[in-house]
């Protein structure tokens, strides 16, 4: 048996709001189109989820709206810029094989590059922009034997090039 997480980071947000504070910052027109950009590569590859574990902030709850993809949703506080350690103590806990994680930079990109055996082939792995998703395998039956580095990283896309931008 085996676990599968797509890792997400938020699409694109907007800075030039005068919302109250960070967390409160929406999505702007190109991760409005992003997102759903992501969710149709999700499910043209198969790679959809089965639970969506995702940050309470606005941008990222915008990001799993606009995916749409049609299973449950947890939003927590506690993945508003995790690290990655709470990003494992979170993934450790799913209840689904088939997990989706929506986060932020710099925690997401560090979580990625700890949870994988080895790097997939793409330049934009490294800094993991806005809208970047990874599918990552691991060879376990439950989340709670989730292990660092040792997942085999099977896809990576970024929005602009899914867009053709």
């Amino acid at each position: 048996m085996t676990c599968t997480l797509i890792l997400t980071r938020h699409a694109k947000s907007a800075w030039d709001t005068n919302v109250p504070s960070d967390h409160a910052r929406p999505l702007n027109k190109r991760g409005r189109r992003s997102a759903p950009a992501i969710a149709a590569w999700l499910r043209e590859c198969g790679y959809l989820p089965d639970q969506v574990i995702c940050s309470s902030a606005q941008r990222t709850r915008e990001t799993c709206e606009l995916m749409d993809l049609g299973v449950p949703a947890r939003f927590t506080e506690r993945l508003y810029h995790a690290n990655s350690d709470i990003m494992f103590k979170e993934l450790s806990a799913a209840e689904q094989n088939r997990v989706m994680l929506i986060g932020h930079n710099p925690g997401i990109a560090a979580f990625a590059h700890s949870i994988v055996a080895s790097p997939p082939d793409h330049s934009r792995f490294d800094d993991y922009p806005t809208g970047a998703t990874l599918v990552v395998k691991f060879d376990i039956s439950s989340w709670k034997d989730l292990a660092w580095s040792s997942g085999k990283a099977i896809d990576f896309a970024v929005p602009r090039e899914l867009l053709g931008e």
